[in-house]
């Protein structure tokens, strides 16, 4: 067992260290590094066989060499893990939108989990789970010491099932609990509908579906609004979104671009650094583009709403983005698990690293917070339903054709309209209403 583990470690690292070698000025300094690294493995079987015989009570073997390999990579950035077989069979089945649990998005933060964003309609969503949150307990056991991966495995249950998370919330005093029942996570990567004059496409993840999903949808969604002649704008809604797929960020932001560079990846070897460029097409023939984000909007998202703020392709509404600028690769490993690990870090057209920065929008709103208390106002704020119309023998205006008639009332629904959306989403509405006045002015 000694000889294997250190083979398989050993390998690992010589790989490393050939590496270096080949870029190391002096060989005698790798030849001196080398020998200090097998010095440590050394060390490592040591302490391993030691475990294994003298620890208090029987050790399974295989869960100290996880238990060491997850250790080596959770130490290098938040990102970088092992992936025991069940973790990687879910981690592809997620991929690809289908999955069980809570439906959020985590990482963790100088030792606490704090959430990236929960996934729209999801339990975790519902429930009220906010991207900013931190959990600090899982049924009450408390998460500071544990690992990502061991914290999120708390996390995990039969479909079903109640957990009751404890959260703390920077714009709440004590810490509360949330219940949430598990359930079976189907995500809709991206859904297109339209709002006024404008379409609306929202992207909640980048897994196999995404593009595929906001082609489709948009087709179909300008196609019931007569063409695209007949749209003012397009907003494309990435708030809350915490990645996923980079080809998929890759072809998102190329649906919106006729030409110029997406996204560079910078990695330890200059020769394995990519740079990427989009295709001629815009799906939107031009159309004025928003891009709402907030500060759940992580990794491929922040890739594509870089790109089209730094072509000046779109106005970048919201607030400032996650600022996960990191490529993971997931390597496949002997025994059916997997290593996820940190391979490269990827810079926006312009040249800008968004690691541990954000996107910053270019017009700064903020999502006001949800007034618990506001139906209840509603409800006793006294209202004139009655206006001239109402009154008994009151005037027709005859200075008006019916199709003239017809046009006010169309713009006063669609200014009711309007009023209710920004109750419900007021930085939506801001964005819808910034693209009616870009379309306005390109009139003009």
């Amino acid at each position: 067992m000694k000889k294997f583990l250190m083979a398989a470690v050993g390998g690992t690292i010589a790989g490393a260290v050939l590496t270096t070698q080949v870029a190391g000025p002096l060989l005698a300094q790798d030849t001196g590094r080398s020998t200090s690294v097998y010095q440590q493995l050394d060390l490592f079987g040591d302490v391993f066989e030691r475990i294994r015989s003298q620890y208090v009570e029987e050790v399974e073997e295989s869960e100290l060499i996880e238990a060491a390999i997850n250790g080596m990579l959770s130490s290098l950035d938040p990102h970088s893990s092992y992936l025991p077989p069940d973790d990687a069979d879910a981690m592809r089945v997620q991929t690809r939108g289908s999955f069980g649990g809570l439906g959020i998005e985590v990482t963790q933060e100088e030792g606490f989990v704090k959430v990236v964003s929960p996934m729209d309609g999801t339990p975790a969503d519902e429930a009220g789970v906010e991207a900013g949150d931190f959990i600090t307990h899982v049924d009450g056991e408390s998460l500071l010491g544990l690992t990502l991966d061991e914290a999120v495995n708390l996390m995990r249950g039969p479909i079903g099932s109640e957990i009751i998370i404890t959260v703390v919330r920077e714009t709440v005093e004590e810490p509360f609990d949330v219940s949430i029942i598990r359930d079976t996570i189907k995500l809709t990567a991206a859904t297109v509908r339209q709002v006024g004059d404008s379409v609306v496409v929202r992207v909640t993840t980048f897994n196999d579906q995404t593009y595929p999903n906001v082609a489709d949808g948009f087709a179909e969604t300008i196609e019931e609004m007569g063409g695209i002649d007949n749209v003012e704008g397009v907003v494309l809604d990435l708030r809350n979104n915490p990645g996923g797929l980079l080809n998929q960020a890759i072809a998102v932001s190329d649906a919106f671009l006729e030409s110029g560079e997406i996204v560079s990846t910078r990695s330890r070897d200059p020769q394995a650094s990519d740079r990427v460029n989009a295709e001629p097409g815009d799906i939107t023939d031009g159309k004025p583009l928003v891009v709402l984000i907030n500060g759940g909007s992580a990794s491929a998202s922040e890739i594509v709403a870089g790109a089209l703020q730094d072509h000046r392709r779109a106005v970048v509404v919201g607030t400032k983005s996650f600022g996960k600028g990191s490529v993971q690769t997931v390597m496949p490993l002997r025994g059916d698990g997997a290593m996820r690990l940190t391979t490269a870090r990827y810079y926006t057209p312009s040249g800008r690293s968004i690691q541990a920065l954000g996107v910053s929008p270019d017009i700064v709103v903020e999502q006001p917070p949800r007034n618990p208390n506001a139906e209840e106002e509603d409800e006793d704020t006294p209202r004139n339903l009655r206006n001239e119309a109402d009154l008994r023998g009151s005037l027709d205006n005859d200075s008006l054709s019916e199709d003239q008639i017809r046009l006010i009332e169309e713009e006063r629904a669609n200014a009711e309209a309007a009023a209710e959306l920004r109750n419900d989403d007021f930085q939506l509405s801001y964005a819808v209403d910034l693209l009616h006045g870009l379309s306005s002015l390109r009139q003009e």
